[in-house]
């Protein structure tokens, strides 16, 4: 490993681990060893390949770690390919602390694969499958983002602070054409883009797809899929190389979920599936779905398990850049569900109603231009308002937000579909009659949990109506969906199958309850500072500017209507922008150090504040002579590169 670095031009080393940040840490150490006689040698043993140390107090450790107990321990995951970054060797790990606690995001999802892929081969042995030694979970992330010219960047503080705009106008265009979608790549873009691709591929991540997004500057960058473990480092490493790539254009990617009001914001959308080593994808229905049992059986777990803990599932996309999110007409609701489609979705009914399922077959689209052949019709559309689709061989999870990890919903993913899978093994393997209490299985699971299942409209506020009176979990906000996660059944659940300890899950808990908080408030502080030091003072001097222009033309008997009337409005509103400005900081003042507590305040307390604020601010901007105001509004940021 040493020789081939060095080969390639790196001069040191670094063990990249994934703490739960929420992105990679790294510490470089050089190959040079000194040799006697002033002269150094390059060396690299397999103690520092396989072992490294690192200071777990420093990283988020949600009470696992305490000041003074320092050491932790990065190990080599030799699973996940090395790779060369910037003159040093990258070596995958975990990180743990010097008590064995996962520390880290890396260590829970090998468990985890490891878990389902012990489950899933119990069944498949029922089935008689011999030669699968194991099954791995292949993920796909879909990555959307904005690219903004750097310089206006600089000029706004709180895109610097806090990854999006607190403060904007809507601008007087924005996505009402739909124009921008799938158009054409502007240069700028388009170089990016390029630069981008081979900077990935020379590390070993393979980027298939690039497209222009919804929103004006918004764009999409797609993945071959790969295991679960691959594709969880190098999207981690794709965000990573995504802004220093733009930082080369003289651009900035913004990765935040919502860094633009009145826009659509920016999702990632996790492509799960199952697959044995043998090359087999387990989703795959093959022709006849009817006649194919075991994927019956392995789409039956999956929909049960999506049912019995879909409170968990939101929980682990809830945070504060994805409230901004979800629900709003952009990305999936809040709600969980299913969609499996025509077709399937008449199978699964059939199964449940014991009536003969009518297949619709294989359809042609038929053009009615003689120089275009007939084009095959898939079995089934596409629904991007559901938050689970199943897309013909994979489940499309469409929750996650586009600054997130994606570790922790596969961790998610894949635990859950293992303590299905279990379920089903302990029931078959006791079977005496297999063929029928397969059967039996099957239809029971698809009945009790028919629930999950919808093919409709999730944007339809009906839909809403109807999931409660389903019994589905509507948990809108992070403050509603985190406590759950924490649930003693949740717990539970990754505590017997090894995926993490009790004290992992509380710790785990507790470090999204401070996160919620902690970003709250440095939004709320952002805000604060920028209307004192540059909207008030901006707006003040401009309405100064209108009362002096004023009083000279009444001087002149010069008609100044404007002046007077837009100088008394913009006197209203800096006086409503100052008191809202005054209580945010008054009650960020009492914001409670309980986590929990300081988490339902910041939602019930801080953010009402700050929509009060930014109300007053965005309609001060829209009567303030642009000259005036402090930094560049949407139509600058979203229509300048």
């Amino acid at each position: 490993m040493k020789n081939w670095a060095v080969e390639n031009g790196a001069t040191h080393y670094t063990h990249w681990f994934q703490p739960m940040t929420g992105v990679t840490a790294e510490k470089h150490d050089s190959f040079i060893s000194p040799a006697g006689g002033g002269k150094i040698i390059m060396e690299f043993s397999g103690k520092e390949l396989v072992r490294g140390e690192s200071d777990a107090s420093s990283f988020p450790s949600g009470g696992l770690r305490a000041t003074f107990e320092a050491r932790g321990y990065t190990a080599w995951d030799p699973t996940s390919y090395a790779f060369i970054k910037e003159g040093s060797l990258c070596i995958p790990t975990i990180f743990c602390s010097y008590s064995g606690h996962a520390l880290d995001k890396k260590m829970p999802l090998l468990r985890s694969m490891d878990e389902v892929s012990r489950q899933a081969v119990r069944l498949l042995r029922l089935f008689g499958d011999t030669a699968t030694k194991r099954v791995i979970p292949q993920v796909g992330p879909e990555q959307e983002y904005f690219l903004v010219d750097k310089k206006l960047y600089n000029q706004r503080k709180d895109l610097r602070m806090t990854g999006r705009t607190l403060f904007g106008a809507k601008p007087v265009r924005s996505q009402e054409l739909d124009d921008h979608y799938y158009g054409a790549i502007k240069p700028r873009v388009a170089a990016y883009m390029r630069d981008l691709d081979e900077s990935l591929w020379a590390l070993g991540v393979l980027s298939k797809t690039k497209h222009n997004e919804v929103a004006p500057s918004q764009h999409e960058i797609a993945p071959i899929y790969s295991d679960a473990n691959t594709a969880c480092d190098h999207n981690q490493l794709t965000m990573e190389i995504m802004k220093k790539v733009a930082d080369r254009h003289d651009l900035v990617c913004l990765l935040h979920e919502k860094p633009f009001a009145g826009v659509n914001g920016s999702g990632k959308h996790d492509n799960w599936s199952l697959s044995t080593d043998t090359g087999r994808n387990l989703f795959n229905s093959g022709s006849t779905p009817s006649q194919n049992a075991q994927f019956l059986l392995f789409l039956a777990a999956f929909i049960k398990g999506v049912d019995d803990y879909q409170d968990f599932l939101r929980a682990t996309v809830a945070f504060p850049g994805n409230d901004h999110r979800l629900g709003a007409q952009e990305a999936p609701p809040a709600v969980i569900s299913i969609f499996l489609g025509d077709d399937l979705g008449n199978l699964v009914t059939s199964i449940i109603n014991g009536t003969e399922y009518e297949e619709i077959g294989k359809r042609t689209l038929q053009i009615g231009v003689d120089s275009i052949p007939a084009i095959p019709l898939d079995n089934t559309d596409r629904n991007r308002t559901s938050p689970i689709a199943f897309t013909g061989n994979k489940f499309e999870f469409r929750m996650p937000g586009a600054s997130q990890s994606v570790s922790g919903p596969n961790i998610a993913l894949n635990t859950i579909m293992a303590e299905e899978l279990q379920q089903f093994a302990d029931i078959l393997e006791e079977s005496v009659d297999f063929q029928a209490d397969l059967h039996r299985l099957i239809k029971r699971t698809f009945t009790e949990h028919q629930r999950i299942i919808f093919n409709g409209n999730g944007y339809d506020d009906a839909w809403i109506a109807e999931a409660e009176a389903r019994g589905l979990a509507n948990l809108v906000s992070t403050v509603d969906a985190l406590p759950l996660y924490a649930a003693p059944k949740n717990v539970d659940l990754f505590v017997r199958h090894g995926i993490y300890t009790q004290e992992e899950m509380a710790a785990r808990a507790e470090i999204h309850f401070e996160n919620y908080s902690r970003i709250v408030s440095i939004e709320a502080n952002t805000m604060i500072d920028m209307l004192r030091h540059e909207i008030l003072p901006a707006v003040s001097d401009y309405a100064d500017q209108l009362c002096q222009r004023a009083f000279h033309k009444e001087a002149m008997h010069i008609p100044c209507e404007y002046d007077r009337s837009t100088a008394k409005e913009l006197g209203r509103l800096t006086d409503a922008l100052m008191a809202a400005c005054s209580k945010l900081e008054a009650d960020m003042a009492q914001k409670p150090a309980d986590t929990i507590s300081a988490m339902a305040y910041c939602h019930d307390v801080i953010i009402p504040d700050m929509t009060q604020a930014r109300r007053i601010a965005d309609e001060l901007e829209t009567i303030t002579a642009r000259k005036y105001w402090p930094f560049p509004t949407y139509s600058e940021l979203l229509f300048s590169v």
